[in-house]
């Protein structure tokens, strides 16, 4: 992560910038001494949507599209700008004090998810291996480039990761904090409700079955009413509390614009100029309302989506998005495999919606660790609803960093494939004694990793399997052309 800012800065100057129809405001201030290094060194980081997220952090939300992006990054980013950068202010404009703030917050907040990645793993598959080489996988990311670009990604796992972690530790109060956070940096923040909704659910259907063989009716009346009532106020206070910063947001957007007090009196005329010739709409106390706040819901969101940038369900199904639906595919057979996968091995789980365990009578044996674990299950429909909604209503060529830093399932699904597949990973015991052992059994296999096992299998890469190195080749392939074409105004977004 750290090698990215030099890497891209050459490929930045050795690949000329393909003029692309994206949002480029003007600048606000004239360059200052330091400005041409840093916009050297650090200008692949400012394009495509990362241009939106700047100009907020420095001017604020001026142009209706510019509501699709969360406020949370452009805040961070211009704290980080005006405190921790403030000393260099006498040789940086705020513009460049930005693009350092993007490189710095982005490579600590990286840092950060991997660390929550690692132990929302640790929790939920009880297997340190796989969560060790899932992790190592996720440092190597598919949608690398947006993580460390002007990006709100890395500061949406981090809360995502870190909030799924609290919830599975049992610190629910902390983690709605977290995602209702996640929240105000992303939209997509909103599914996480489902993980607040489900496991205490779980946990009171554990409990409800506890209570079975309680034979005093008034107590176990009392104690069904309690179960009731407490998972009632924990979904409710849950959904309200990760949905308030996506309202409060819509409900700012709505103010702006269907009951505007800002006249363009009081807008740049730069800024103005930039508006008339794209046909951005600005907010103006003597323009009538624009026709979604007329609308039963007027959600600015929708709007945008729809209108400037043509999402909805299967408009992206057109012979000439063919290319960005074969950019997508390794990411989407990940999810698909993933859940296909778990299907086959807990068919009857699967059935159940992993709520409780089968067998009336019998005690539950041992949950596996692993990626079968049962509580792997809701992280496996979190990410196929995720995958089935990027795929038909969404732009599929986001889907590589829509998932990415959303779900942990791809990074758990190829690690499982590597420890599974990969001999490099596997030893076998030498058999100490064969007493008590049948005959025809198999010596126990179990698993080796050294110190960095991605990088065990890099330096063996001609003896590797065929999986690993499909799965290697495409985690460092995307790695690479992700850099190279993002950073140039290439399509990778």
């Amino acid at each position: 992560m750290f090698a990215l800012p030099p890497f891209q800065a050459l490929l930045n100057a050795a690949i000329p910038d393909h003029e692309a129809d994206a949002f480029t405001p003007p600048r606000a201030e004239e360059p200052r001494l330091l400005d041409p290094a840093v916009q050297w060194f650090l200008g692949g980081l400012s394009h495509w949507d990362a241009e939106h997220f700047l100009f907020i952090a420095e001017r604020g939300y001026l142009y209706e599209h510019n509501y699709a992006f969360f406020p949370l990054f452009p805040v961070i980013l211009r704290g980080l700008a005006e405190t921790v950068l403030r000393p260099l202010s006498g040789c940086l404009t705020l513009r460049g004090r930005l693009l350092l703030a993007v490189a710095l917050g982005n490579s600590a907040l990286f840092l950060l998810s991997v660390v929550a990645l690692y132990g929302l793993g640790r929790v939920v598959l009880q297997d340190r291996r796989l969560a060790l080489v899932s992790s190592l996988l996720y440092c190597l990311t598919p949608a690398n480039v947006f993580m460390m670009a002007g990006y709100s990604e890395s500061l949406f796992a981090a809360l995502t990761f870190g909030g799924l972690f609290l919830l599975e530790r049992g610190y629910t109060l902390r983690a709605c904090l977290a995602l209702s956070i996640a929240t105000a940096a992303r939209a997509n923040g909103l599914v996480n409700v489902g993980f607040l909704l489900y496991l205490p659910l779980q946990q009171a259907l554990s409990k409800i079955w506890g209570l079975r063989k309680d034979n005093n009716r008034h107590h176990k009346c009392f104690r069904y009413t309690w179960i009731v009532a407490r998972l009632l106020f924990t979904a409710a206070l849950g959904t309200a509390v990760i949905a308030l910063p996506f309202l409060v947001f819509q409900y700012y957007g709505y103010r702006m614009f269907c009951t505007p007090s800002l006249s363009l009196e009081q807008v740049s005329p730069v800024l103005i100029q930039l508006a008339e010739d794209k046909g951005y709409r600005v907010p103006d106390e003597n323009a009538p309302p624009p026709l979604w706040c007329l609308r039963p819901l007027p959600l600015l969101y929708s709007h945008i989506q729809d209108v400037y940038w043509d999402v909805g369900f299967l408009r992206y199904f057109q012979l000439k998005q063919i290319p960005n639906f074969l950019l997508a595919l390794p990411m989407a057979t990940l999810g698909m495999a993933a859940a296909y996968m778990y299907y086959r091995a807990n068919p009857a789980r699967c059935l159940r919606l992993g709520l409780w365990d089968g067998g009336a009578n019998k005690r539950p044996d041992k949950p596996t660790p692993g990626f079968y674990s049962p509580r792997v299950f809701l992280y496996v429909v979190h990410a196929t609803m995720l995958l089935g909604f990027g795929t038909f209503c969404m732009h599929v060529q986001v889907l590589t960093r829509f998932l990415s830093s959303s779900t942990p399932v791809p990074f758990w699904i190829s690690a499982h494939l590597l420890l599974l597949y990969e001999p490099l990973l596997q030893r076998r015991s030498p058999p100490t004694s064969n007493k008590g052992q049948q005959r025809g059994t198999p010596r126990t296999v179990f698993l080796y990793l050294p110190q960095n096992p991605i990088v065990h299998l890099l330096s063996r890469w001609r003896t590797c399997s065929i999986p690993t190195r499909w799965i290697l080749g495409y985690f460092i392939s995307y790695w690479l052309m992700g850099l190279a074409l993002h950073c140039n105004f290439l399509p990778w977004t």
